[in-house]
């Protein structure tokens, strides 16, 4: 027996299997799947990956699951607010996924019932339970998680090293008229006499659910000189003339090497401005700093491409360590329907991010 020839065999056949095994996911943007707001969660358990987000159904949610992130499986409805515990009316939005202690836990916005003012936007957060990615869940409740006494949305959690919990969110624009340099500008320029704007908070969450600890904290708003280095974009909605408001909203947050990032999305989410930056921390209730190089995620039609309104993002980390950008967008195709879009992340050395995106198949 030549066993030359087998130890060489061998040793072929491990490379080529270890090269195919770390070959990464090339995206395949725009993703068949007409959802905004989306999220990815991947479960060893069944060792696939579900993707929720808004829209799919009305007052609801559904899922779409995957082995591969490229070919995705509509698997109906994993939420509705036809349940006896349900607290919400209308406008579900932006749902994340979380198993923790083999439970599935959703955290979703929705429109409160309770709302003896008539308000127009009265938004809260609520959270639903399944023991499964697939549902259905259930309000654990039939309540929101809390009242700040303010309209909120975009939900996000961390589970922290130290083993507490936090919770993210933003404030609505709605009732929330702030002075800025942009919005003397924009009253002195007669587009419109004042300006709203939403704002990201945290806090801790607490172990079961049930409620917040301490009083929320403000992390992120829209700069308040017009000469700050992330008022050009962050502004865009305003300046365009297009709407009254200024959003910091989609808040998402990981860690990567003793420092915390928070991705955000800044403008009308309904626009072609929409558009994602960045801040970092020491600590997962800030102080955060945006980065100088804010945005990392933005159309690309003003240099000839076919995608506008990208944003709300959130971040995946494959087993092989990379990182990803899952976000919503619209192409020249798709028109005002939002789909998603799946980017490569990268931190470098000085850990200045980046987003290798939007980018669109070919064909597509």
């Amino acid at each position: 027996m030549n066993y030359k020839f087998l130890i060489c065999l061998f040793f072929v056949y491990w490379n080529v299997t270890i090269s195919s095994a770390q070959q990464t996911y090339k995206p395949a943007n725009p993703l068949d799947v007409p959802l905004g707001d989306p999220y990815i969660l991947f479960d060893e358990g069944t060792a696939k990956y579900y993707m929720y987000g808004t829209g799919g159904v009305e007052n609801g949610f559904v899922a779409y699951v995957s082995s591969d992130l490229k070919q995705w499986t509509k698997k109906g409805v994993v939420y509705s607010a036809e349940q006896p515990n349900s607290w919400g009316t209308k406008d579900f939005w932006a749902p994340e996924v979380y198993r923790y202690k083999d439970k599935f836990y959703l955290f979703y916005s929705a429109h409160w019932k309770e709302n003896p003012t008539n308000e127009l936007e009265n938004y809260k957060i609520g959270v639903a339970v399944s023991d499964s990615p697939l549902g259905p869940f259930l309000d654990l409740t039939g309540k929101p998680l809390f009242d700040p006494g303010y309209p909120i949305i975009d939900a996000n959690v961390y589970f922290g090293d130290d083993g507490k919990l936090y919770l993210y969110y933003s404030r609505c624009c709605y009732k929330h008229p702030v002075q800025s340099a942009v919005a003397k500008w924009a009253k002195k320029s007669g587009l419109f006499p004042e300006i709203e704007e939403s704002w990201v908070y945290g806090v801790e969450l607490a172990p079961d659910f049930s409620g917040v600890i301490g009083q929320p904290k403000l992390l992120l708003r829209p700069p308040v000189d017009m000469k700050d280095d992330q008022a050009e974009w962050e502004s865009r909605s305003v300046t365009s003339g297009e709407v009254n408001r200024r959003w910091t909203e989609g808040s998402f947050l990981f860690k990567y090497q003793g420092l915390y990032y928070m991705m955000y999305s800044a403008n009308h989410f309904a626009g072609e401005n929409y558009a994602v930056g960045y801040a970092t921390s020491k600590s997962p209730l800030g102080p955060f700093k945006k980065a100088k190089s804010n945005p990392v995620l933005q159309k690309n039609t003003d240099k000839g491409g076919i995608v506008s309104g990208t944003g709300h993002n959130s971040v995946l980390v494959t087993k092989d360590g990379t990182y990803w950008c899952v976000y919503h967008g619209r192409t020249t195709a798709t028109g005002d329907q939002r789909v998603v879009f799946i980017d490569k992340l990268t931190i470098d050395a000085e850990g200045k991010l980046s987003v290798e995106g939007p980018t669109v198949s070919q064909g597509k």
